[in-house]
């Protein structure tokens, strides 16, 4: 008896000394001049490709732990907080996942069959520590209190047109919520109650056509990526355009259909491109950069790749949707 727990404690000790995300050294691509950075492929959520790929270590951890390694289906979105952990919104399986430590949980009040979310699309830290999400079925926005298991509906006295992308600002302490069918912006205090709506359906600067993700930065300018417009637009903290900028096409810096977007420690603009199968990166002015990543399922590659996220520490996570998969890079010297 004696051997079997020494053999299982080693067995613990040496799959929690392994890297939780498959540390890798793999360099993917160098930045073009002026900037002198790389993207280092870091790792990957889950690190199998389904339950039969888990190894009968793992399995036995999972069972002595209780926790486990979800299989994800279509990982839409994904966000970090201040704790390491990662949260997931999984469209495939109607939930949102925590990850911690490279295991992953379905919260309780997730599980429950009244609160099956049928089109999960955005989410973001926000006040509180709390966590805000969008269905764009439902037409709603939710908060999620995790210490309280409590979901509450956000928008209870403002209606929502298929709300998919979702920001809060650290300056304004607003929530700016993306209404792709209402072709606008609807901007909430904390308290849940709208204070403005900014565009409309059109082309011209500040308007919209069929916009979708967004990210506010540190400063709190805002990024936009108007879809079927093919650009991304940004405005200052009060709503008032900065600039625009983007075009269809299938050449260098063009966009085919702009997902996710996140902006890293040096302003640098990162788009997800579903059809390019690909994250460009951008400067604050709108210039290409460079790109990384192409078709496929091995590392460093994608499959349709939606939500992007850029934590403090420059490493950045890519929902890569249609290979089940979160992705890590770093941006790095």
């Amino acid at each position: 008896m004696n051997k079997y727990f020494k053999q299982i404690i080693l067995l613990i000790s040496f799959l929690i000394a392994g890297n939780a995300f498959c540390l890798s050294q793999d360099t993917l691509n160098n930045y073009s001049e002026p900037l002198t950075k790389k993207i280092l492929w870091i790792g990957k959520y889950p690190q199998h490709k389904n339950d039969a790929d888990i190894r009968i270590s793992e399995k036995i951890i999972n069972f002595i732990t209780g926790k486990k390694t979800i299989v994800l289906k279509k990982p839409i979105s994904v966000i970090v907080d201040n704790s390491d952990i990662m949260w997931i919104a999984d469209q495939g399986m109607h939930r949102i996942i925590k990850v911690e430590n490279n295991f992953g949980n379905i919260p309780k009040v997730f599980k429950k069959d009244t609160n099956n979310f049928s089109s999960l699309v955005g989410l973001c830290l926000s006040f509180d520590n709390n966590i805000l999400f969008t269905d764009s079925h439902l037409n709603s926005v939710f908060l999620f209190n995790e210490n309280k298991n409590q979901i509450i509906k956000f928008n209870k006295n403002s209606e929502l047109k298929q709300p998919t992308g979702i920001a809060y600002s650290n300056i304004t302490k607003e929530i700016w919520v993306v209404e792709t069918a209402a072709h606008r912006i609807s901007v909430f205090n904390e308290q849940g109650k709208l204070i403005k709506r900014i565009g409309k359906r059109g082309k011209n600067p500040g308007e919209f056509n069929f916009p979708t993700f967004i990210w506010i930065d540190k400063l709190g300018t805002i990024y936009v990526v108007d879809s079927l417009n093919f650009r991304i637009q940004i405005f200052d903290k009060t709503g008032k355009l900065i600039s625009v900028f983007g075009k269809l096409g299938d050449g260098t810096g063009d966009f085919a259909r702009p997902k996710g977007i996140a902006v890293d420690s040096y302003g640098n603009i990162y788009v997800a491109d579903a059809l390019f199968n690909a994250v460009q990166i951008f400067d604050r002015t709108g210039n290409f950069l460079y790109s990384f990543g192409s078709q496929g399922r091995e590392n460093g590659k994608f499959w349709m790749p939606t939500g992007i996220f850029i934590d403090k520490k420059d490493y950045i996570y890519v929902a890569d949707s249609y290979n089940s998969r979160i992705q890590i890079f770093k941006l790095s010297k």
